[in-house]
């Protein structure tokens, strides 16, 4: 788990996808990995995530070895546990489920549960995690974790939700003092019905920049 953490400490941009053609998900992720990302997170969010989940880690096993694998959208231990067995290497959720994390535990697996508010984060840190999503990021702000993150010094915070794909928002979030951020649907706009993924790579190249300034 620690070495989950510090992978996400070097390369803290998380791009967050879902596609229900697993040849268009090869695409996206190694395009981003040509980017410059090490990290990604796939999530549960449509009828073909279990067996395109599964393609990518065979897949990265070819063409991405650097590669962290997580899966997000993860409400219940039954899907936690699905994915678990098909090689996920974290889970994230949009909210706090409370069994999630003796699943976590049970499975030495980084979870990272969605939170909203001072007490969610606090009944995520008296569960054990060390390291919440904050969603979404585009209403809350880093203005928020600037006035809640003294309350929580040790905790790890990852924005999600509206992390855009410019320089004054990505560096203004890791100046708040978050950890990563994960990036969505403002990483992967489609051109005319197609993901350009010369462009998807670029992107990444220029967040990471920023991330790491």
């Amino acid at each position: 788990m620690d070495q989950i953490i510090e992978k996400i400490k070097a390369y803290p941009v998380i791009p967050v996808f879902y596609h229900d053609d697993v040849e268009v998900c090869k695409q996206v992720v190694k395009a981003c990995y040509d980017g410059g990302i090490r990290v990604f997170e796939f999530v549960n969010r449509g009828k073909n995530a279990q067996v395109n989940f599964q393609a990518l880690v065979e897949y990265k096993k070819l063409a991405m070895p650097e590669l962290t694998l997580g899966i997000g959208t993860i409400l219940s231990s039954d899907a936690a546990e699905s994915f678990l067995a098909l090689g996920t290497e974290f889970l994230v959720s949009p909210i706090f489920v409370a069994e999630l994390a003796e699943t976590a535990k049970k499975s030495n697996c980084l979870w990272i549960p969605g939170c909203m508010t001072p007490t969610e984060i606090a009944n995520a840190m008296f569960a054990g995690c060390g390291f919440v999503k904050l969603f979404p990021g585009e209403t809350l702000g880093p203005s928020f974790l600037n006035g809640i993150k003294p309350l929580f010094p040790t905790m790890k915070f990852m924005p999600t939700g509206g992390v855009d794909v410019e320089e004054n928002n990505i560096k203004n979030w890791f100046a708040a003092g978050v950890t990563s951020v994960g990036m969505g649907s403002k990483l992967f706009k489609l051109q005319d019905g197609h993901y350009n993924l010369q462009d998807i790579s670029e992107n990444c190249r220029k967040v990471l920049g920023w991330a790491k300034a």
